[in-house]
Order: structure tokens, then sequence, then C-alpha cells
């Protein structure tokens, strides 16, 4: 017995040993990819902000990527969030939205929003108005319905140019009154022009901190939001009374009042939020990359020539007054397409998307806790140059047939992916295209002072790239 007393010790001290060590085990902090965290509270925020404030804020990515690798931890806005610059990570987290990733935005943009808003909407709500939203501007309705008050409202508003032109506000413009057209049947008027002004305010108020007494900025962004919401509230009540005495017309509003169009049964205040998040979607991002465009084009007079030619070819086809039609947007315009493309991809308006991690996902070897945030990044793939040559470059004919670029959906992904890609996405590339096909046919022009481009709060140009305008002969039959 005496002899076995120190056996039986030793034992029951290895066995715990054991037992602790992989009670240890089980409790190890998670594998998070490599980083910093930066300081208490504000994190990396502040250099993030900084970057994005220049014409060039690719060294915050392109340090931390060479530090840590692209699958990298910081902490911006407020919460710990995994970045991810690599390709794969980002279509495995688009593609995963609703199993192991929800949409999750910086609550300065989800309360000007408004919860009803289709970035904010999760679950099968979200697949339906994503699906309904798709059905009025996908390739049929654009070519019957909308290809012909696209070119009209662009006619419209470069009829008045002269001299001396703010490009970037003229774009504001032209796309606002675009999308209150299509969403509410609603012609340019005083009304829409007052509405515009106050989205301005809203929008500047997307990435302030969300809170009141500290933002003036965001106090600014409340109170606009109130009265844009006050005005389509209006027009949402008066809406209601028509359908009930029997007039309807063909446009979104229709369809969220139309019980039988699949929006039925929705309230007010959920028709305004969806309404005025549609606004800010298709308003800010078309008008920046129309501004965007013109600046690269006019900073490559080759890609402005080859342009010029291909459109002055289908406007001596068709003659001066004559309306663009689907056909020419499909069929005559092969290198418009290019010079989209390009601008897309460098220009980067939507730079990435916010996701929260449902659970624990591992992915490249690390975990992503629970509850973390990550920042799928399409900018700094659009800017790798191991994806795409020469990629800080400006130049449309990479997109050619044959140039050796790959149109990969993990590369190239300018309107996101998986069930929250932009469903206005072809409608954008549409706008764009008539408006730079009037452009280049009615006007010559050269920039009237110099002008930078930044990132944040929104990406834009600091003095809204004023250009005097000429115009042109019409190109001869």
């Amino acid at each position: 017995m005496d002899h076995a007393t120190p056996l039986s010790l030793l034992l029951l001290l290895l066995l715990s040993s054991l037992f602790l060590l992989l009670l240890r085990r089980s409790r190890r902090p998670l594998r998070l990819p490599p980083g910093n965290l930066g300081l208490p509270l504000v994190g990396e925020t502040l250099q993030l902000i900084s970057a994005y404030k220049t014409e060039n804020p690719e060294p915050f990515i392109d340090d931390r990527v060479a530090w840590f690798g692209p699958l990298f931890t910081t902490h911006i806005f407020g919460e710990p969030t995994v970045f991810s610059a690599d390709p794969d990570t980002n279509r495995f987290v688009i593609q995963n939205e609703g199993r192991l990733f929800e949409s999750s935005y910086p609550g300065s943009i989800s309360n000007l929003l408004g919860r009803h808003s289709l970035l904010l909407m999760r679950g099968s709500l979200h697949k339906k108005m994503h699906s309904l939203t798709m059905s009025f501007a996908n390739s049929a309705i654009i070519r019957d319905h909308l290809m012909g008050d696209i070119d009209r409202l662009v006619r419209l508003n470069l009829e008045k140019w002269t001299d001396r032109v703010l490009l970037m506000e003229e774009a504001k413009t032209i796309t606002f009154e675009l999308m209150v057209n299509q969403l509410m049947s609603f012609d340019p008027c005083e009304w829409t022009e007052r509405l515009r002004k106050e989205y301005m305010l809203v929008i500047e108020g997307f990435f302030s901190l969300p809170f009141p007494l500290f933002s003036s900025t965001y106090r600014r962004a409340i109170k606009a939001r109130s009265k844009v919401a006050e005005a389509l509230s209006l027009v949402v009540r008066q809406r209601r009374r028509e359908r009930e005495s029997g007039e309807r017309k063909n446009d979104m509003l229709a369809a969220l009042l139309d019980e039988e169009g699949g929006g039925g049964g929705f309230s007010d205040e959920e028709i305004v939020d969806f309404l005025l998040a549609l606004l800010v979607a298709g308003y800010e991002t078309t008008s920046t990359t129309m501004t965007l465009a013109v600046k690269f084009l006019t900073e490559t007079p080759l890609a402005l020539a080859q342009l010029k030619e291909e459109h002055d070819a289908i406007r001596a086809k068709k003659g001066e007054s004559e309306a663009l039609e689907w056909d020419d947007y499909k069929s005559m315009m092969p290198f418009t397409q290019c010079v989209v493309n390009e601008t897309l991809r460098v220009a980067n308006i939507i730079s990435g998307v916010f996701r929260r991690a449902m659970t624990d996902v591992d992915i490249k070897g690390y975990t992503i806790p629970k509850g973390w945030k990550v920042f799928a990044s399409f900018r700094a793939v659009h800017m790798d140059c191991d994806h795409f040559k020469d990629a800080r470059s400006f130049s449309p004919w990479r997109w050619q047939a044959n140039s050796g670029t790959t149109d990969s959906v993990n590369l190239f992904t300018p309107f996101g992916g998986g069930p929250r890609r932009c469903p206005g996405a072809e409608l954008a590339r549409v706008e764009l295209s008539v408006f730079l096909h009037h452009l280049v046919t009615q006007f010559s022009w050269v920039p009237a002072e110099e002008d930078k481009l930044v990132f944040f709060p929104t990406t834009r140009t600091q003095k809204r790239y004023p250009i005097l305008v000429q115009r042109r002969n019409p190109p001869k039959r």
C-alpha cells in the first residue's frame, strides 16, 4: 500500500495536468488575423480617415498588407474589424450572406438611411425587396420604358450648359432627376431641386460621429433626413389616395403600394425608408462615376479621342436630334463599355462592404470571432498590381478582347456580389453611357482649374470638377 500511494499520486497528477492542458487549450484565444487594434476606443480610425482624405489612400492598405498579409485585424469606426484585401475571402464573405455573415454598417449610415432601407434589410424580406427592385431595373425595363427618359433628361440638362460648369453638381442634378422620375414619376421641378439639396446634407453625415451633440455635420444630416422623410411621406399619402380612386402609375412607388405587385402591406414609414435609400444609392454613386469618367478621360487624351470617334459615328448615323435606343447602347458602344469598366475599377465609388460574423468563422487559417465586423475591400483588389497590370493607371484598353485582363467575378466587383449585388448595376451603366454620348458629341472642354480627388467621407473631387465647355458642331452624316 505504501508503494502504491506515490504511484497513484503520480497518476493523479498526470491526469490532472492533462485535464488542465485540455481545458487551457479549449479556452485558448482564437487565432485572429495579425494586425494592430491601435489606440483605445479610436483604434486606427484616424489613420484611415487621414489616408482617405488624400488623392492616394492606398498606403493605409498597402502598408498593412506588407506587414500582415491580405487579411489583417484593425479597429475602425468603434469596432474591431477584420480587413480583407484578398479576392477569395471577399467572395466567401459576400456569398455567405445570411449564413455566416450579415449586413452591418456604421451607426451614422444606419440611422440616416432608416431601418427599413434595402441596405439594412435581412432574410426573406431583403430577398423579396431586392427582387422587386431588380424588376424595375432589368434590361427589358430599361429597353422598353427607361431608355427614352434617360436620353430625354440628359439632353434637357446639357442644353443649359454654357461656359463654366461644375461637373459634379450637374451630374448630381441629372442622376437625381433620373431616380426621382423612375421611382415616383416626377419630372424636374422646384420640388425635386429642394429635395436634392436636403439629400446632399444627409449624405454628408454618413461617416460622421453618430452623436448630434458632438457632430454638427451629423446634426445637420438628421435634420435634413427628417425633411426628406416628410416630403416623401406626403407623396406616399397622395399616391395612396390616387390609387383608391383608380389612378396608377408604372413606377417603383406603385409597386410598393400594390399588393399584387409584391410589395403590399407596407406602412408609410417602411416605404419612405425604402425610397430614401434607393435615391441615395442611385444618385450619389452614379453622379460621382460620371464626374470621374470625365476627369479620367480628360487626363487620358487618347482614350477621349477614341470615345469621341465611336460616338460621332453613332450620331452621324442617327442624325442630330434622334434619341439613343437600346440597340445603340448594346451594339455600337464597345469602347464606351471599356471606359465604364475602367472608371468603375479605378474610382471605386463603393470601396467595399461591411459584414458582421454571425458565428466564429474559420478562413485562411484564421478565425473571425462571432460579432466581429469584416470589411471586404473591393478597392484593395482593384488597385492591386498582382491582379491588374499597372493597376494605378487609367487604361480602358485593358478591357478590350484579347487584352489579357481577366473579368473574373472574384477580381472585378464594382457592384458587390452575392445576394446583395447592386440591383441597379445595368441601369447605372446605361445612364453613364448615355451621358458620355451626349457630352462628347455636343461639347469639347478643358478643366477650369486643378482639382484633386479625395475619398472621405465619400469619393469626390474637392472643387466639384469645374470645366470650361464649348459646343461642338454636330457630326456630319
